[in-house]
C-alpha cells in the first residue's frame, strides 16, 4: 500500500512539473509576443515624438533661413541700416514664431541688433556663429549663462555676392516647446546628446539628467531577443520595468529613447500561463477521476461531481480574467487609434497656422503701402482659418474623451461632421475622394455621440485601409430616415468582403500579420457598440464592387411612442 502511494505522488509530482514547464513556456511565447506589440506601439509614438520635435526646430532654422535674406538685416550687416527698424523687425517676428531671443551679429560676432533690444555683446565664441561664418547654417543646444533654461540656437549666414557679412540667430526655448507638443504623453520619452546629457523630456524629473552611473541609468537590463527590458527606481512617473527603444536624430545631433511599461505584457503572459496551466490540471483532474474509478466504482459519483464543479470554477475564473484582458486590449487599441489621430491633427492645424502666418505678414506688408482693403482680406482669411482651426481641436476633443452617458438624442449629421473633420488629413494623405452629402436638417438618434464616432472612424478606417492599391479611391456617405429607423451607410471603392459572415467576429482580419492596425478588434468593437444602442449593424458587397456597411438606429422620440 505504501509503494503505491508512493508511486501515485511521484507520478502526481512529474505531472505538476510538466504543467508547470508547459505553462512556463505558453507564458514566455506570450510575453515575446506582447513584447513585440508593445515594441511596435511604443516606436510609432517615440517616431511621432522625433517627428514633433525635429519639426518644431525646422520651422525655426527656416526662420533663421529666411531672416537671413531681409533687406534691412542685410543692410544693416553692411553698415548702412539702422539697429532701430532690424531691432523692431527682429521683435516683431520673435512674437510670431515664439522664440527666446533673435538678433544680428556681425562679421566680428558683435550683436548689431537683438528683439530684447540688446546690442553690444558679442556672440564670436558660439560654435553656431563660428559655423555661420564659414558659410554653413550652425546649430547648438546649450543652457544660457547663469540658469538651467534649456535653448536651441540656430545661426544662419547673411552672404552677399559670395561675401559673408554676418549671421541671424534663433533662440528657442526647449521648455516651452515641451509643453507645447508632449508633455502629457503616456510613455517616458527623452531625447540624450553626445555626452549623454538627457537635454529634451516629457518627464520633467529626467531633464538635465546624464546617462549613466550616477545619473539616469537602470537598475538592471535583461535583454529577450532583441528587446531591451531595464529596471528602473527613478519616480512614480517612470515605469519600474520597461522596454527600452531608441531612434537616432541626426538632424539634431540626438538620440531619441522611449521608456514603454511592460505591465500589459506581464499581465497577458501570467494569464496566459494560468489559462494553459489550468487546461492541464483540469485533464489531469479528469484522468485522476478515470483511474479512481477503476479503483473505486463505488466512488465513481461523488468523484465526477467534486471534478466537474472544480473544472466549472476554474473556467469561470479564466474567462472573468480573459475577458478584462480584452477589455484592456481594446483600450489600448482606441489609444492608438487616437495617437494615430493626433498625428492626423497636428498636420491639420499645422496647415492653417503656416497660412495665419503668411496672411498675418502679408497684411503687415499691405497696411505699410496703405492697402487696407487687401489688408481687410487677409484678416478675414485669418479669422476663418482660426474658426477651423477651434472645430478641429474640439471635435478631437470630444472623440478623445471618455464616454460613460447613458444613451440619448443623438444628431448623426453632425457626428458625421465631426468625423469627416477630424479624419480630413488622411483623406488627403491617401488620396481618397469623399462623397457626402449632409441632409436638409438634423437627423436624431438614440445613442451615444462618442461611441457614434468610434463606430464611424472605425468603418472609414477600414475603407481607406481597403483601398490601398487601388485605382478609384472614394468613400461615399449617406443618411436615409424612415418613420422609425434612421440608417447610416458607408461604401468603399475597394476589392469588397471576402467572407462577410465572418467580419464582425473578434480578431478576424483581413490585413497583413504584424501591422499595427491589423489585430481585428475594430468591426468588432463596432458591432458590439450599434447593439448596446438597440441598433444593427451589416456589411455586404456592392453590386456595382467595394463594400457597404449599413448602421441602422432607432430615430430620437421612438421610445415614447412605443
Amino acid at each position: 500500500m505504501s509503494g503505491k502511494t508512493t508511486h501515485r505522488a511521484g507520478v502526481f509530482a512529474l505531472f505538476l512539473l510538466l504543467t508547470a514547464l508547459v505553462a512556463g513556456g505558453a507564458g514566455w511565447f506570450a510575453w515575446r509576443a506582447a513584447l513585440e506589440q508593445l515594441a511596435a506601439r511604443g516606436q510609432a509614438d517615440l517616431s511621432l515624438a522625433s517627428d514633433r520635435l525635429v519639426g518644431q526646430l525646422q520651422r525655426f532654422r527656416q526662420v533663421a533661413v529666411i531672416m537671413a535674406d531681409h533687406p534691412d538685416l542685410v543692410a544693416l550687416a553692411k553698415g548702412q541700416g539702422g539697429s532701430d527698424r532690424a531691432s523692431g523687425l527682429l521683435l516683431a517676428t520673435a512674437d510670431k514664431i515664439g522664440a527666446v531671443d533673435l538678433l544680428l551679429a556681425g562679421l566680428d560676432g558683435a550683436v548689431l541688433a537683438s528683439s530684447q533690444g540688446t546690442t553690444g555683446g558679442s556672440v564670436s565664441d558660439q560654435p553656431h556663429f563660428r559655423r555661420a561664418m564659414h558659410g554653413a547654417l550652425g546649430t547648438t543646444h546649450s543652457r544660457l549663462a547663469g540658469s538651467n533654461r534649456r535653448v536651441f540656437q540656430f545661426a544662419a549666414p547673411i552672404i552677399e555676392s559670395d561675401k559673408i557679412l554676418g549671421a541671424v540667430v534663433v533662440v528657442v526655448d526647449m521648455e516651452a516647446i515641451e509643453e507645447s507638443d508632449w508633455r502629457g504623453d503616456p510613455n517616458a520619452v527623452f531625447f540624450t546628446d553626445q555626452d549623454g546629457v538627457i537635454f529634451v523630456a516629457n518627464r520633467s524629473e529626467l531633464v538635465l539628467r546624464t546617462r549613466g552611473t550616477g545619473g539616469f541609468a537602470p537598475d538592471r537590463v535583461r535583454m529577450f531577443g532583441d528587446f531591451e527590458v531595464w529596471s528602473v527606481s527613478s519616480g512614480p512617473y517612470i515605469p519600474r520595468r520597461a522596454l527600452h527603444l531608441t531612434q537616432p536624430l541626426p538632424i539634431i545631433g540626438m538620440t531619441g529613447e522611449v521608456l514603454v511599461s511592460t505591465a500589459p505584457a506581464e499581465r497577458l503572459a501570467l494569464l496566459q500561463a494560468a489559462a494553459v496551466a489550468a487546461v492541464l490540471l483540469a485533464f489531469g483532474a479528469i484522468l485522476f477521476w478515470v483511474t479512481e474509478r477503476r479503483r473505486a466504482l463505488a466512488d465513481r459519483l461523488e468523484i465526477e461531481a467534486r471534478a466537474k464543479a472544480e473544472l466549472e470554477t476554474r473556467v469561470q475564473e479564466r474567462t472573468a480574467e480573459l475577458k478584462q484582458a480584452q477589455v484592456e486590449l481594446v483600450q489600448a487599441g482606441k489609444l492608438s487609434a487616437l495617437g494615430q489621430m493626433s498625428a492626423g491633427i497636428s498636420h491639420e492645424l499645422n496647415q492653417p497656422l503656416m497660412a495665419i502666418r503668411s496672411f498675418a505678414e502679408n497684411a503687415e506688408q499691405f497696411l505699410q503701402r496703405g492697402k487696407v482693403d487687401v489688408a481687410g482680406r487677409n484678416l478675414n482669411r485669418i479669422s476663418e482659418l482660426a474658426r477651423r482651426m477651434g472645430r478641429i481641436i474640439s471635435n478631437f476633443r470630444a472623440f478623445a474623451k471618455q464616454e460613460s452617458e447613458p444613451i440619448t438624442d443623438v444628431d448623426i449629421v453632425a457626428v458625421v461632421e465631426a468625423v469627416l473633420e477630424m479624419s480630413e488629413a488622411r483623406f488627403v494623405q491617401d488620396k481618397v475622394e469623399v462623397v457626402w452629402q449632409a441632409p436638409p436638417a438634423p437627423v436624431y438618434v438614440r445613442g451615444g455621440e462618442v461611441r457614434l464616432q468610434q463606430v464611424l472612424v472605425n468603418l472609414i478606417s477600414n475603407a481607406i485601409d481597403a483601398m490601398e492599391g487601388s485605382v478609384l479611391r472614394r468613400i461615399e456617405i449617406a443618411v436615409e430616415t424612415g418613420d422609425r429607423k434612421a440608417r447610416l451607410r458607408v461604401r468603399d471603392t475597394g476589392p469588397g468582403i471576402a467572407a462577410p459572415e465572418k467580419i464582425f467576429e473578434p480578431y478576424y482580419t483581413t490585413k497583413a500579420v504584424g501591422k499595427a492596425d491589423g489585430l481585428g478588434l475594430g468591426l468588432s468593437i463596432s458591432y458590439g457598440l450599434v447593439q448596446s444602442f438597440g441598433g444593427d449593424i451589416r456589411g455586404r458587397n456592392h453590386p456595382d464592387g467595394g463594400a457597404v456597411f449599413t448602421v441602422e438606429l432607432a430615430r430620437a422620440g421612438m421610445e415614447k411612442a412605443a
